[in-house]
């Protein structure tokens, strides 16, 4: 196959930050700049290229902790963790809005009906924050920072919805974070044999099996939305039936109870959403849960009665005649110290990184730092994500787009679970996936005609944008 002029000019510059690095021990600079340069050139010739790249790099790309708690991983402590995506997110942004600048005739922004939520709960957080470093419990550079990381994936999904075009694009896409979800899950199998809990490739000496789990469980619930819907995947459900096994295979490595219980909430849906068709897969799927003490892994079945089994231990709460371990006992406390909080500031909390708590849960820490206005904000959106997908689901005539909007819905629903134990909703690998996929759903609302009649807004892009099936 001949090489065209962008291949050219990316393998050049990958070349010449090659010698360099051969040529001069202490080159990493000069090869990263080489490599930045090879990643903007790409970008400004091909988006759609550059967006493969970071659809590969959320998961597989490495990270870097800048600042962090020395031992204490970037999600426990006030570290800023970089990751590789986070650089190529800004090059392919910076080029973005230059051909907008540049295509003056195209709006840079579609209105999508998650722009106003989303321009809301931005708001809320820096305002929230603004009043924390006014008060003295935010500091003013660590504040920018984390509020950066966490709009992060809001510049994914409006960079997806402007730059992608095609129903090609859409698919090939969909395909790149199906095949990264097997790779990924292939690697947590590969660490069960160490003992230790599984967590994303780069993830430094401490990883973050609950990341990589609420991942996972959100991975698969787009997959069984596709494997459920008829006509969504063609003739190749058995890939899909092979992802499944990997994913579910990889949540169960992770030994994280969040995923676990949020997965577990997704099959029961599936369960019920088909029971009245299929009564018999629901009893069978009961029975299944019902007798998984005694097929479940040993290591699985250990790690969910360690919640009430462990050996009684300082700072361990008692539910009745129950005591909880000390991981569960941390999360309760940080259900206790926010509302404790609220009572001090209701409206907007402490600010982002102005709580004086460790919140290692998603929403006692929202309410600590966004307070009251946070949590509607949050709400709002949740309801927007679910309103979207839904009326995509009942009145697009794509089956694919169809399966995509059912799978979303389960997604969104595990990851609330999820958030019980975890900061999910503003962790990026979790989060990157999810905002790419609600990109493509906003896409597909766009091209609803019926919609677009009724609300009166400007002719929706072509109808090339339906996925057509991603099988």
């Amino acid at each position: 196959m001949p090489i065209g002029p962008l291949g050219l000019i990316t393998l050049l510059l990958l070349a010449i930050g090659l010698a360099l690095a051969v040529m001069y021990e202490e080159a990493g600079p000069i090869v990263g700049a080489v490599g930045g340069m090879a990643l903007l050139v790409i970008s400004f010739l091909s988006t759609p290229l550059s967006l493969y790249l970071l659809v590969y790099s959320m998961l597989l790309g490495p990270e870097f902790v800048a600042g962090g708690m020395g031992g204490v991983s970037a999600t426990q402590g006030r570290g800023v963790t970089l990751r590789f995506d986070d650089f190529l997110l800004a090059i392919i942004g910076f080029v973005w809005l230059v051909k907008s600048a540049i295509h003056k005739e195209e709006s840079p922004v579609k209105y999508t009906p998650l722009n106003g939520p989303m321009m809301f709960y931005v708001a809320i957080c820096l305002f929230a924050t603004l009043m924390g470093v006014v008060a003295g419990r935010v500091k003013p550079q660590t504040g920018f920072f984390f509020n950066l990381k966490y709009f992060e994936y809001f510049f994914v999904y409006f960079m997806v919805v402007n730059a992608v075009d095609t129903e090609k694009e859409v698919r090939g896409l969909i395909k790149a974070s199906l095949i990264t979800c097997f790779l990924v899950s292939l690697f947590g199998i590969a660490q069960i044999p160490s003992g230790e809990r599984a967590s994303a490739p780069f993830e430094g000496e401490q990883g973050e099996p609950n990341t990589l789990g609420g991942y996972l469980v959100f991975m698969m619930a787009i997959a069984i939305g596709l494997l459920m819907t008829r006509g969504a995947i063609g003739q190749k459900k058995w890939q899909f039936i092979l992802l499944l096994g990997a994913g579910v295979l990889g949540i169960f490595a992770t030994l994280s109870r969040s995923s676990m219980l949020a997965l577990s909430v997704i099959v029961l849906v599936v369960v019920l959403f088909t029971s009245y068709k299929k009564p018999l897969l629901f009893v069978m799927v009961l029975a299944l849960i019902a007798t998984s003490p005694l097929w479940a892994p040993k290591s699985v079945k250990e790690r969910v009665t360690f919640t009430f089994t462990q050996e009684s231990q300082v700072g361990q709460l008692r539910l009745g005649g129950l005591k909880v371990d000390t991981s569960t006992s941390e999360r309760l406390h940080s259900w206790e110290n926010s509302f404790k909080y609220f009572q001090k500031s209701p409206l907007w909390g402490a600010g982002i990184t102005g709580s004086p708590y460790f919140m290692d849960a998603m929403y006692p820490r929202l309410i600590t730092e966004t307070g009251l206005l946070g949590i509607v904000a949050f709400v709002t959106i949740v309801y927007s994500l679910f309103r979207m997908a839904f009326l995509c689901y009942n009145r697009s005539p794509d089956p694919a787009v169809q399966g995509l909007a059912m799978g979303f819905m389960l997604g969104l629903m595990g990851l609330l679970i999820h958030g019980l134990g975890s900061n999910t909703f503003i962790i990026v690998r979790i989060m990157e996936p999810f905002w790419l996929y609600a990109a493509f759903l906003a896409k597909a609302y766009l091209a609803l005609p019926s919609l677009e009649a009724q609300e009166g807004r400007p002719e929706p892009m072509p109808s090339r944008t339906a996925l057509g099936g991603v099988g």
